[in-house]
């Protein structure tokens, strides 16, 4: 099946980005996508002292909005981090996804809040307003079972492995790495997550925005279970494309059969709620 991912430039009017995001989404539908994913905070500029402005209920505007575009195209839509959203006087860093119906199908608030210091390079810390989220978020397609995650939560190996353990074959990470972290580390940890557990990973990031207080690294990316980048971006705003061969998929595990020969006698990760 056909994966898009679409690589938006994000400004600073909500309206704007909807939009834009909307047309994309019917393009890449065009072009036969069955499975299309949005960048995280596609529909407001990244930053803590954006995210209670730009905040929202689920359902909202934007929500809403996603699931008309989900249902008039006929497609699995991924709302990258859609909104900052406001629940019960908390804010939390949320994707949505919606079936071909329309219907919502998942909800993934992120789990692991990006609070780092790197010295003389990037200081940030999301859970000055954020909240974390509590739960592991899947969702079945004709396809295959997908696995969520947001940006930080690419770089926590053992919530990976709980996917690939309750039979995820395509992991998808709605991200905005930095011009630190982008260039060292983004497609490092994603084709590490792909070959640990021997599934396809997807990145889609913002696009690159140089004038904007957090500059995104780009790259939106594809990876396969064998380690091997199959689709990768610019900078510059554009929609990637990939098949994602599960015939593929189920040949490498036969190679090399490491999720059958894990010793569990000796260790595990399991998921506790």
């Amino acid at each position: 099946f056909r994966l898009a991912l679409i690589q938006l430039h994000v400004s600073a009017v909500k309206s704007d980005n909807l939009q834009r995001a909307c047309g994309l989404v019917r393009e890449a539908s065009a072009e036969g996508a069955k499975l299309v994913a949005l960048p995280e905070c596609f529909n407001s500029p990244y930053g803590t002292q954006y995210f209670k402005e730009y905040a929202e209920k689920i359902p909202g505007e934007s929500t809403q909005k996603l699931s008309e575009v989900a249902k008039e195209c006929s497609i699995y839509l991924i709302g990258g981090r859609s909104i900052p959203e406001e629940d019960g006087g908390k804010l939390y860093n949320t994707c949505t996804v919606f079936g071909p119906d329309g219907a919502l199908l998942a909800k993934h608030r992120k789990v692991h809040l990006f609070d780092i210091n790197v010295p003389g390079k990037i200081q940030f810390k999301e859970s000055e307003t954020l909240s974390p989220g509590n739960s592991f978020s899947m969702f079945d397609t004709p396809y295959c079972k997908v696995g969520l995650g947001i940006c930080y939560d690419m770089r926590f190996a053992e919530m990976a492995q709980i996917y690939s353990q309750k039979g995820c074959q395509l992991l998808i990470y709605p991200g905005a790495f930095n011009m630190t972290t982008g260039p060292a580390h983004w497609e490092l940890l994603q084709r590490g997550r792909a070959v640990d557990n021997q599934l396809y990973v997807a990145t889609v990031s913002p696009a690159r925005d140089e004038k904007a207080s957090y500059v995104a690294w780009g790259h939106s990316t594809v990876v396969n279970p064998w380690g091997e980048v199959i689709a990768k971006a610019g900078a510059e705003e554009t929609v990637v494309y990939t098949d994602i061969d599960l015939k593929t998929l189920a040949e490498i595990r036969q190679q090399i059969p490491i999720l059958s020969q894990k010793r569990c006698d000796l260790y595990g990760v399991e998921m506790k709620k």
